[in-house]
This record gives C-alpha cells, structure tokens and sequence, in this order.
C-alpha cells in the first residue's frame, strides 16, 4: 500500500471494544502519516473516538436504526462510494459491512475470512483461534497480517478541558471539594451476568461513606437511572447520582478526578483506564481478564473468584450469577482501605 490513500476503518458496535479498536486505528495512521483516515461506528459509540486526532472523519452507521430497511443501507453504500475510498480495514466480522464494501467500490478489503463472506474480501486474514487472544491483539492482527507495522498496543480515550470542566462543575454543586475522598461506583453493563448484585452496591458504598467518609457518586447512562434509584433506595446513607447526566466524555473527566473508579467489566472500565485515573477496581466474573481485562494501565486491582465455571463463559440466561456473587462487598471495601492508606 502507497501513502497518500484513502482509508475506510468498518469498526465494531460495542463501547468497550470500539476503544480496544482505538490502537488498531493509531498503528494505521502511523503506517499511513499522509493518508485520509476515515472510521465507521454506531452513533453510541461516537463519543469513544470523537476529538481522536488519528482520524480525520467519523462515519455512523447505525443498522438497527437509520439504517434499518434496504433503501437506506443502499443510500449509505451511495454516500461511501461517493467518499473514493481505496482500502477498508474491516474490523467487524460480519458478511453485511463486506458486501456494504464490496458494493461502495472500494477496491482493497482488509478482514478476517469466515466461508460465508471469504468472497467479498480481496485480503482474507485467517481467524485466530477463539478467545485465543486479547481483544486488542484481536483487531491488530488484522492490520499486522496485511503487512502493516505494529508499534504498540494502548488504547486511547480523549477528553477535553471543557469535558473536565464540566465534570467539576457537576461536582461543585454536589458539594464534592477537591479535599473529598471521591468514590465512583459504575453498576452498569451491557450483559446482565457481567453486573455485580445491585444489593453489593448498596452496601458497599454505605461502608465506603460511613466508615471512610467518602463522597459516594453512582455513575451510568440515563438507561441506568432505574438501577441507580434502586442501589439508592437500599442504602442508608445518601450517594450522589450522575447517571444520565455526564456523557462518556464527561465520564472519562470524573473517572480521572475521582480517587477510586469502581467497575464491572464494561466499557467505562476502560475509559477509566484510558484517562489515567488514579485507582481502579475491577470486578470480573464470567469474562476472561485476559481477553477483555485493562490493558496496559497502573492502577488497577482486578477481583475474580473461581467457582469451578468455565471462563470466559457466555451463558446469557445464567440463573445464579455465581461468579459475581462470590466476590463480596466486605472484600471489595479492604481493597479500598488499602488504596486509602497508601494515598
């Protein structure tokens, strides 16, 4: 490949993994230094790469939604055929966002080979073996496989001043100072089986607010206010609730200010990391540390128990949730104690 090209990233839909993507996008761009960088995303995940200076347009494709029905799909191939774009690197492993591709002209198309879409592809990059790698390798195999130079692995995640400004100004008037022993708690996910029990929440930060004297802040979407009300309603004492009101950008701006960033394994964990906060603490239960686990970031104390499941597990219906449950509130507290006392 030449410099000077147009290059068309076709990214995956999910928050987390659209930020694992994020060094894939960085190796691109520092293999192509003069070319135009274009990238593909759901509009939910446009705040991941939104002010990212590796790329010089963000496009939303949004299938479930605006780009539900044929017609608009084939408008959509229109305005990339339009774009002149000469080689796509196709992260996503679905036959549609090929043949999307395919149709829009553009001649090179980078991407794993499944039977199904292995035609479409001009470079057929083999499949790993499942959950063989981190999903970060995961997309820089595909560039690293179509001859392009790996020069390191970290995601990214960019806020601005106005971001961090916003983010104190929330705080301000919920009467958090700079002097507060601030504590995000992040209860939410996208897999239910991912999210530790609501009442584990409640009573952790009850302790984390009586014994420690801390400022409590539930954070989410507003998807996620229902589930913060209730942590809220079980609770003794009083948490602050920013759910709905910071977007991921603002997010990224608390996680950073806040002395403890609590988490599950979903996307906020790895904003949290992208943006340096200052500790994080990550529980996992039926996900694998080793394929969706903080990559690359200090800080981090990750709590998994093993309670004889296989891990990574996908059993969406899961009735007991386990392998949540067995890591406890009291041992999520010693772990804050600990980072209090060497603070």
């Amino acid at each position: 490949m030449e410099k000077n090209r147009r290059i068309l990233i076709f990214n995956v839909n999910w928050l987390g993994d659209v930020l694992f993507s994020t060094a894939a996008i960085r190796n691109i761009r520092m293999n192509f230094p003069d070319s135009f960088m274009a990238c593909i995303v759901p509009s939910r995940c446009y705040g991941v790469l939104k002010g990212n200076p590796n790329l010089d347009e963000i496009i939303i494709f949004d299938e479930k939604d605006r780009h539900k029905g044929v017609f608009t799909q084939l408008d959509f191939v229109r305005q990339l055929k339009d774009k002149k774009f000469d080689t796509v690197f196709l992260l996503h492993r679905s036959f549609s966002r090929a043949l999307i591709c395919r149709l829009a002209g553009i001649a090179r198309r980078i991407g794993y080979s499944t039977h199904k879409r292995a035609f479409l592809l001009t470079d057929k990059i083999p499949m790993p073996k499942k959950d063989a790698m981190h999903r970060i390798d995961f997309y820089l195999n595909i560039i690293e496989k179509a001859g392009l130079r790996i020069e390191d692995r970290y995601p990214e995640f960019f806020i601005s001043d106005e971001d961090i400004k916003f983010a104190e100004g929330f705080l301000n008037k919920k009467g958090v100072t700079k002097e507060d022993f601030l504590v995000a708690i992040n209860p939410g996910g996208n897999w239910l089986p991912k999210r530790w029990p609501r009442e584990y929440w409640s009573q952790l930060a009850d302790k984390l607010i009586f014994f420690l004297g801390a400022k409590v802040i539930i954070t989410g979407s507003h998807n996620d206010l229902s589930l913060a009300q209730h942590i809220k309603d079980k609770m003794k004492e009083n948490p602050l609730v920013a759910c709905g009101v910071l977007n991921i950008k603002q997010l990224g701006a608390l996680a950073k200010r806040a002395d403890i960033f609590i988490t599950a394994d979903t996307g906020p964990l790895h904003i949290a990391g992208a943006v340096g906060a200052k500790n994080i603490i990550a529980i996992f239960g039926p996900t694998s540390p080793q394929i969706t686990g903080p990559s690359h970031f200090k800080n981090v104390i990750l709590l998994q128990k093993d309670v004889g499941c296989k891990i990574p597990c996908y059993e969406m219906k899961c009735k007991d949730n386990r392998c949540m449950k067995a890591i406890t509130p009291a041992e999520v507290f010693k772990q804050v104690e600990k980072i209090r006392d060497v603070s």
